[in-house]
């Protein structure tokens, strides 16, 4: 076991600080942050209040928006030359503790340290990107970055991305026609504050209708309408079980994945409508795959960088725990 390293106030505000940079379903933000008393240990819990009941009901978004921030935690970790052992759901009476990352003095050997740039760099671009390929080269460190993680990424041929596209534009438009949805949606679209994407964060509609674009409700036809690239690149991420610990794996490897597309000056955006829905999520999983469960839809190319949602300071949301957990 790696020896545990010294967790103070402003190395825990530095690991909290990267790790909320991570994506998170309408920007939701849904994780909290303590430190474990007497232990070297960040104990990451799921806030109630920023869960999405309509359009999350199983938690399913929320456990894999919060792999995306261990991840970062494991990025920033290595940069500080520390190391990270996470235990996922560690404490089976308490559901709602999704993560125990304890901190090591034995920095991590799995790539993380070369991403922390990266990891303040990404933003997901809902913009038009440019009608050319992925090199083989990018598409095999892509791969790569979902493996370490024990998750599986594919390219699927452009017979298949125009389906899945298709089973994203159906789970777009009930998402617009479903009161519930719709109005949930529309909350999270905010003027001002640390949660929630701003309307100018909005990217535009794509005129051809190629792209299944989210429109937050019927916010997104009053924003200019362009035309998006003709072949997109979507890549899909999956998992052989569907568990809680699988949906926070998933989480990880997806960020793993953005970082390293990051690198490549490759963006992303993530079109998750399809698998808020049971049935079209089942339909995701493709004829010739694998038994395997479709986590996330990515959207990848060159265009624009896409621009920073808002966040809360890591100094509101980093603070000790009053009891330990287990």
């Amino acid at each position: 076991m790696a020896p545990t390293a010294e967790l103070d106030t402003a190395t825990a505000e530095k690991l909290v600080s990267a790790a909320t940079r991570a994506p998170s379903i309408h920007n939701t933000q849904p994780w909290s942050f303590r430190r474990a008393p007497g232990r070297d240990t960040l104990l990451v819990r799921a806030v109630p209040s920023r869960t999405l009941q309509e359009t999350d009901p199983t938690g399913r978004a929320l456990h894999v928006s919060t792999g995306t921030a261990l991840f970062n935690m494991r990025v920033a970790a290595a940069h500080l030359g520390r190391g990270t052992a996470v235990r996922l759901l560690p404490d089976p009476h308490e559901p709602g503790l999704l993560a125990a990352v304890r901190i090591t003095d034995a920095a991590d050997r799995r790539g993380e340290t070369d991403l922390y740039d990266e990891l303040w760099q990404r933003h997901s671009s809902r913009f038009p990107f440019e009608n050319r390929p992925l090199p083989p080269g990018v598409v095999n460190d892509l791969v790569a970055a979902a493996r370490v993680e024990d998750v599986t990424l594919y390219l699927p041929e452009a017979d298949e991305v125009t389906r899945l596209l298709r089973l994203t534009a159906e789970g777009e438009w009930r998402n617009a026609h479903e009161p519930g949805r719709r109005e949930e949606s529309r909350g999270w679209v905010r003027e001002a504050g640390s949660y929630g994407i701003a309307p100018g964060q909005l990217g535009p509609g794509d005129q051809s209708g190629n792209v299944p674009v989210r429109d937050f409700a019927g916010l997104a036809p009053a924003l200019p309408t362009r035309v998006f690239e003709r072949n997109p690149i979507i890549a899909v991420l999956a998992t052989p079980h569907d568990r809680r610990t699988d949906w926070l794996r998933a989480g990880e490897a997806l960020q793993h994945v953005l970082l390293v597309a990051t690198g490549h000056e490759v963006r992303a955006s993530l079109l998750h409508q399809a698998l808020e829905w049971p049935d079209l999520r089942a339909a995701l999983h493709g004829p010739d795959r694998p038994p395997e469960h479709v986590q996330m839809l990515i959207r990848l190319g060159y265009g624009p960088p896409g621009q920073a949602s808002p966040r809360r300071p890591a100094s509101e949301i980093t603070g000790e725990e009053p009891r330990t957990p287990w």
